[in-house]
C-alpha cells in the first residue's frame, strides 16, 4: 500500500483540489493508497473526513518559509513514511520545488514544474509567454502600487478585471470601485496586483497532464454551467472542443510542462479563444476528469513513481459535476487535537 499525502485539503465555496485528487484516488483501479492530508488551517474541511484521510497534519503557512516546511515535514516524515505528495495549491509550489531534491532524499517523491516553467505561465508574465508562444491572453498591466491604476485603465478600458496574484479576481466599472477592489485584493494577496482587459463570454476550462518532455498525456475539456460570486465553476459539463485540447497541446509542447495544470478560457461571441489563467497545478473539479475517464490524479502517481503512462484516450462527453453544500459534523476533540498539536 502507497503512502500518499496531499495539500489542499479546503473544500469551501473557493475550493482546494486536495479532496476530489483523494477521490480520484481511492478509485484508480489496481492501486491500493493511504491517504495523509496536510493542511493550514485546523478547520479545512477535508481534515473531518476520517474516511478519506488516515492522518491529517499541520503545515506552516508558505509566508513561515521553505525552511520551516522543510522541518515540518521531516517530522511527518518520520512518522507516515510518505512514498508520494501532490500539492494543490499554487502559493506552495515554489517552496516544494525548492524542497524537491530534500524531499526525495527523504523517500518523498513529488511530479512538480521546475522553477522556469512555474514562473513563465505567472500571472505576471503570462502576456510576454503567450506573445512569445503564439497564445492567446488578454491584455494584462502589473499594478505595483495604486498608482499604477491609472495608466492601466487608460490602456484596457472600463470595465476591466482586477486580480490577486494568487487568487481572487473583481470586475470594476469605476474608478473608485477599482481603487476599493485593490485595496481589498492587496490586503489578502499583497502586491504587485493585476489588471486584465475585461472580456464577455463563455468560461472554458482544461485539466490536462503533461510528463515534462513536451507530450500532452490527458486534456479534459470543461463549460462551466453555474458561478459563484468568486466566479468559482459550481457545476460543470463535459464537452468536445478540439480547439480546447489543440491549446492544451500547445501550451504542453511550449512549457514542456511537467504535471498537472489548468487552463482557464473565454470564448467571444465572435468565437476569439482567450486564455485567462494558467494553474499550475490540479483544479477543484478534477474528479470531473476521472468520471470522464481520464483520472489524472492516478496517472500522475505513476508518473511519480517512475512508472510508463500512456496518453488517454477520448474524454467522455456529457459528464456533469454539481457541488453541494453539506453538513461535516465532528467532535471537539478532533478539532482541538489539529488545532493545539497539529496533528489526528
Amino acid at each position: 500500500m502507497l503512502t500518499i499525502a496531499l495539500t489542499g485539503l479546503n473544500a469551501t465555496d473557493s475550493p482546494g483540489a486536495g479532496v476530489a485528487v483523494a477521490r480520484a484516488l481511492r478509485e484508480a483501479p489496481g492501486r491500493a493508497v493511504r491517504l495523509v492530508g496536510l493542511s493550514y488551517e485546523p478547520l479545512e474541511p477535508g481534515i473531518f473526513l476520517p474516511d478519506f484521510f488516515a492522518k491529517t497534519y499541520l503545515l506552516p503557512y508558505p509566508s513561515a518559509g521553505s525552511a520551516a516546511l522543510l522541518e515540518r515535514l521531516t517530522y511527518v516524515q518520520e512518522r507516515e513514511q510518505i512514498d508520494v505528495l501532490i500539492p494543490c495549491f499554487d502559493a506552495e509550489l515554489a517552496h516544494f520545488i525548492r524542497l524537491e531534491a530534500s524531499l526525495k532524499a527523504l523517500g518523498i517523491r513529488m511530479l512538480l514544474p521546475t522553477a522556469n516553467q512555474l514562473a513563465s505561465r505567472d500571472k505576471l508574465r503570462l502576456a510576454e509567454f503567450g506573445a512569445a508562444h503564439h497564445l492567446p491572453v488578454p491584455a494584462t498591466h502589473a499594478l505595483h502600487q495604486p498608482a499604477d491604476l491609472p495608466a492601466a485603465a487608460a490602456a484596457l478600458g472600463w470595465p476591466l478585471v482586477l486580480k490577486g496574484r494568487w487568487y481572487e479576481a473583481e470586475t470594476v466599472h469605476t474608478a473608485a470601485a477599482a481603487e476599493a477592489a485593490l485595496l481589498r485584493l492587496a490586503a489578502r494577496w499583497g502586491w504587485p496586483l493585476l489588471a486584465q482587459r475585461h472580456l464577455v463570454g463563455q468560461e472554458l476550462n482544461v485539466a490536462g497532464l503533461a510528463e515534462g518532455q513536451g507530450h500532452l498525456l490527458s486534456a479534459v475539456p470543461m463549460r462551466k454551467l453555474t458561478l459563484t460570486d468568486k466566479g468559482k465553476a459550481w457545476a460543470g459539463i463535459t464537452i468536445e472542443d478540439e480547439m480546447l485540447t489543440e491549446l492544451a497541446q500547445r501550451f504542453a509542447e511550449a512549457s514542456r510542462w511537467r504535471g498537472p495544470f489548468e487552463l482557464e478560457l473565454l470564448r467571444t461571441a465572435a468565437g476569439e479563444l482567450f486564455i485567462l489563467e494558467i494553474n499550475p497545478r490540479f483544479p477543484a473539479w478534477i474528479y470531473l476528469a476521472a468520471a470522464a475517464g481520464h483520472n489524472q490524479p492516478a496517472a500522475l502517481l505513476s508518473l511519480a513513481l517512475g512508472e510508463p503512462v500512456a496518453p488517454f484516450g477520448p474524454v467522455a462527453v456529457g459528464k456533469l459535476f454539481i457541488r453541494c453544500a453539506w453538513d461535516l459534523i465532528a467532535d471537539n476533540e478532533h478539532f482541538q487535537l489539529i488545532a493545539g498539536l497539529g496533528e489526528v
